[in-house]
């Protein structure tokens, strides 16, 4: 069942959006070369409790930080590590935040340092698919608009689509109904009512779709080997078409203080 929110609930999803938007700015700064993925992790988990909130992803179902850190041909999931990061890779960050009782999630591919042409064109494309998508969250419309906006848009660029993971709805749960594919065709699928709030997130890769599980049980990969890039935002459906709760415009953030990284 698809859980629309009173105007008291997105008010509290708002919060929470704007907060985990303003972590991720401050991640993204963290990023050059030399720079651990677990130290990205450790600066989250510190901002987000520093702000009254929890880190939604850590202990979720068992996984053991408050960051997904994904590097090039990681897809999704990856696990924060000791891995340093080098000039022309790609990291994308996914994070979850949970304040008053509400979460919100985002994630970003960042280019480390100087990196190829052709990465650069994969995250802009990605990041493309993700605003097609949002310009489809209104009401009226169906979630098989949401993921044909993404498709047609990164096959049409000669990328391809993961399938095994998708987008969802979001509220007091990370979790929540409906699953959101990055595919679908048009006026497909159940219709999209004021109220409902979702995380979209495309996820494209510069091969092909297939992805496997490396062997602790969490962090997905491409099975070709080729890079990956991941966009995400919460999103609500308005009476004034999609608010993007997790979009922060940067000269206007307050800023979240790194202490101790």
């Amino acid at each position: 069942m698809i859980i629309g929110k009173s105007r008291k609930e997105l008010e509290k999803m708002r919060a929470a959006g704007q907060l985990v938007g303003r972590v991720l700015q401050e991640l993204r700064r963290m990023v050059e070369p030399g720079v651990t993925t677990l130290e990205v992790d450790r600066a989250a988990e510190k901002m987000i409790r520093d702000a009254g909130a929890l880190p939604t992803f850590k202990g979720y179902h068992g996984f053991p930080f408050s960051i997904c850190a994904s590097v090039n041909e990681q897809v999704v999931h990856g696990f924060p590590s000791s891995y340093t990061l080098k000039e022309g890779d790609i990291f994308s960050i996914d994070i979850g935040a949970t304040l008053a009782g509400f979460v919100g999630d985002t994630a970003i591919t960042v280019p480390v340092g100087r990196v190829s042409p052709e990465l650069l064109k994969l995250i802009s494309i990605t990041e493309e698919c993700l605003e097609r998508a949002i310009e489809q969250c209104r009401e009226g419309r169906h979630l098989g608009d949401i993921g044909w906006a993404v498709q047609s848009h990164a096959e049409a660029q000669g990328y391809s689509v993961v399938r095994e993971y998708v987008g969802h709805g979001i509220g007091r749960k990370m979790h929540e109904d409906p699953q959101i594919p990055n595919y679908g065709t048009p006026g497909k699928g159940p219709k999209i009512k004021k109220g409902y709030v979702f995380a979209v997130e495309p996820m494209i890769n510069m091969g092909r779709h297939e992805t496997k599980i490396l062997k602790d049980g969490w962090t997905v990969v491409t099975l070709d080997g080729q890079p990956s890039a991941h966009y995400e935002h919460t999103i609500a459906i308005t009476e004034n078409g999609p608010e993007v709760f997790t979009r922060v415009v940067e000269a206007e953030q307050e800023r979240v203080e790194v202490v101790g990284v």
